[in-house]
């Protein structure tokens, strides 16, 4: 492995035979003032069309891509996450391969970057995609989101963002996270903006996302919400919670004290039985903040490394096995 480089562009591709030798050559376009101080990684997602061919030739002519390569397809958050850990460059940005996002923006966000922030957010203002089925979604995620998290960018959707190297590598990526970047990247201390990027029509392939993606993003939503509200301080946050369901158990208690005077055997045993419900879920609530008061201040407070699915970087353009620089099985521990 050579010195660390000046920029790393981070490129998912899911079956872009149409598009990326032609996106190779924006991104050239956009970054040639680096010379050799910048590299492209394609992470191929496990593409079965001729993706994989096609990076072998442009890595046969140019040095500066790298190709890492899964077995099987295991998805965006995933591809991101295996390109920011073999990433060497000191800025990294990320984009989708789709030709959607312009690496014409790729110094406006790196001009960002060198105001002082940690995190630049694309925003597609002027998104060209359908609007029931993409852009409506995305709207109220991206509301959701930003009340949820107090991280409130128009765009979280937007791949391409640029990140200090040093931020990104921090932040643990798993399921669908790489939409919650920006939220995730508060944990470190990280300070984001936004700059309006282009956005252009899909012209090749086939988009990977549609409806069926909602109930995954509501779900992280909730995942995320929980991770940046409670990881600092989750004795103060499950304690608040556990005070309704206290107070209601101690009110059920009097009424069913109530109920055993007066002689209501029957009101007796329902208010009796919801009140030590209640009670015991406040106590339960409470239990689970002081476990995790204790694993935050007894855990190790390294970075956590993403668990990363099988994959392999591809060094040698023509695939001689023995030159394939990294080859790692279930943790990324072994890619160091």
């Amino acid at each position: 492995m050579s010195s660390e480089k000046a920029l790393s562009i981070v490129v998912p591709l899911y079956n872009e035979e149409a598009n990326v030798r032609l996106l190779y050559d924006r991104i050239r376009a956009a970054c040639e003032r680096y010379g050799d101080a910048f590299e492209v990684l394609f992470v191929d997602d496990g593409s079965s069309d001729g993706t994989v061919p096609i990076l072998k030739q442009i890595r046969q002519q140019d040095p500066r891509v790298r190709i890492v390569k899964f077995r099987k397809n295991y998805g965006q958050t995933a591809a991101m996450a295996a390109g920011f850990e073999h990433a060497r460059g000191h800025n990294i940005v990320s984009m989708d391969g789709d030709l959607q996002n312009d690496p014409a923006d790729i110094p406006t966000l790196l001009a960002k970057l060198d105001e002082g922030y940690d995190v630049v957010c694309g925003w597609r203002k002027k998104r060209k995609d359908k609007f029931l089925t993409r852009r409506l979604p995305s709207i109220v995620a991206n509301w959701i989101i930003g009340r949820m998290t107090g991280v409130r960018i128009h765009d979280n959707g937007c791949s391409l963002k640029a990140f200090r190297g040093a931020v990104i590598k921090s932040v643990t990526l798993y399921s669908e996270m790489h939409r919650f970047i920006p939220a995730m990247s508060t944990l470190a201390g990280a300070r984001i903006a936004e700059v309006v990027v282009n956005h252009h029509p899909r012209q090749f392939g086939e988009s990977k996302y549609g409806l069926n993606r909602v109930w995954k993003v509501a779900l992280d939503i909730v995942q995320i919400k929980m991770i940046t509200g409670f990881a600092v301080r989750p004795a103060l946050w499950f304690g608040l919670l556990s005070v309704p369901a206290t107070l209601l158990g101690l009110v059920a208690l009097v009424i069913a004290g109530s109920q055993y005077l007066a002689g209501s055997a029957e009101g007796w045993v329902i208010s009796s039985t919801v009140a030590m419900l209640l009670l015991f879920l406040g106590a339960h609530l409470l239990s689970l903040g002081i476990i995790g008061e204790l694993a935050v201040n007894t855990g190790d407070y390294r970075p956590q490394r993403p668990v990363l699915p099988t994959i392999r970087e591809l060094q040698n353009p023509d695939g001689d096995p023995r030159d394939e620089k990294h080859e790692c099985h279930g943790t990324d521990e072994a890619t160091r």
